[in-house]
């Protein structure tokens, strides 16, 4: 199978959306708004201020995202990555997908002085993903994300 890793461009929104919405639903049983995270998958494509989608393509078909977005760190003096919104197509999964999408991000940290580390949060059901993250040699001893969040 060959992977490509590339930005996410406009004329991915579809996918990416389309990912989102699966993403929520396998994840956490909440059903998404198809036509509001179409507009925010949008929104971040048109304005990587926001933050920049990675896709993975095999054969030209896109099986798998990952967004970061950027957190000004005072501490270090300079940007943390954060991934959000991962997703691999089922039919792809438990290819080291994710860990080439991962790879491709910590290359770009490890390259820009400016840019300080990647961070990531998790579900704590999700046993897997944790599973691959600590494979990867991700800690996720240190922090615990509390959140309030308008609905």
């Amino acid at each position: 199978m060959n992977i490509e890793i590339r930005e996410g461009q406009i004329s991915d929104c579809n996918s990416i959306a389309r990912f989102q919405i699966e993403m929520a639903w396998e994840t956490e049983n909440y059903k998404l708004d198809p036509d509001t995270v179409l507009k925010g998958v949008g929104t971040v494509l048109g304005n990587k201020s926001l933050g920049i989608y990675y896709i993975a393509e095999s054969d030209n078909k896109v099986v798998a995202v990952l967004l970061t977005t950027f957190e000004w760190s005072d501490w270090r003096n300079g940007t943390v990555l954060w991934i959000q919104s991962v997703y691999v197509d089922p039919q792809f999964r438990k290819c080291g997908i994710y860990g080439m999408l991962y790879s491709h991000v910590k290359n770009i940290v490890a390259v820009d002085e400016t840019l300080k580390g990647v961070r990531l949060y998790v579900d704590e059901s999700n046993n897997q993903a944790r599973a691959v993250y600590a494979r990867l040699g991700m800690n996720g001893e240190h922090y615990r994300v509390f959140e309030w969040m308008k609905e």
